[in-house]
């Protein structure tokens, strides 16, 4: 198999859920006592949060960039970033690495289309909901992508940075994110896109009434089959 590099910590409550996923689903394709060879860096959060709420996004870009090489000379194959805001730093990691760089929006883009939908709706940091980096990424795949309202955005924001990244998960935001997934359903999303690793913690397949899509889990299983093939 071969090696994948881990860059986590954004939080390490989703960066956990990726090495899970990762060694069960290697687990469950090769059998016996078969887990993935991984290498990872786990960031202090506080830092980078600091940084993107600062909007000191060249440093941000300078550090994990640097962190990709570092991964790259100890012998992985492969860049996975456990997070999605910080692929707004994609191009930044790709052109600092010469291996590939396996990105979640495509990654998320076509588990969508091979399932033939085509107008998603989109939650996640607000920094994902309302700039283009990863709305583009998903339109470049021929998606067609809604954000909620912004006092919605307000609100998933919040409970991402507030609850779910300390690892706690409230009924009351859980309502919530129900309620804004049903808006986004009332204005013709066809399945919701759980743009923030986090989220998988709070709601699933049934909080909503169409199809979702979470992006860690499928980040998780595309490293685990690189590292197969």
């Amino acid at each position: 198999m071969r090696t994948i590099g881990l860059i986590g910590g954004m939080s390490w409550e989703s960066t956990a859920l990726y090495y899970k996923l990762i060694n069960e689903r290697v687990r469950d394709r090769m059998g016996k006592l078969h887990s993935a060879p991984l290498l990872m860096y786990s960031y202090d959060f506080q830092e980078i949060k600091e940084m993107q709420y600062a909007g000191r996004w060249d440093e941000a870009a300078a550090s994990l960039a640097e962190v990709a090489q570092r991964l790259e000379g100890a012998g992985a194959r492969a860049i996975v970033l456990c997070t999605n805001t910080m692929h707004k730093l994609a191009p930044d990691i790709v052109s600092r690495v010469t291996i590939p760089f396996i990105h979640i929006g495509d990654a998320t883009a076509e588990r969508i289309r091979a399932k033939g939908y085509r107008r998603v709706g989109l939650l996640g940091t607000r920094f994902t909901m309302e700039e283009d980096f990863y709305i583009d990424r998903l339109r470049a795949h021929d998606l067609d992508v809604l954000v909620p309202a912004a006092d919605e955005r307000a609100d998933v924001n919040r409970i991402i940075y507030d609850e779910l990244c300390l690892g706690l998960v409230e009924a009351p935001s859980r309502r919530r994110y129900q309620e804004v997934m049903a808006a986004l359903v009332g204005r013709g999303a066809e399945c919701i896109i759980l743009g923030c690793t986090e989220i998988t913690m709070l709601v699933g397949p049934g909080d909503t009434s169409v199809e979702t899509f979470d992006t860690t889990a499928i980040h998780a299983e595309t490293a685990a089959d690189f590292a197969i093939r």
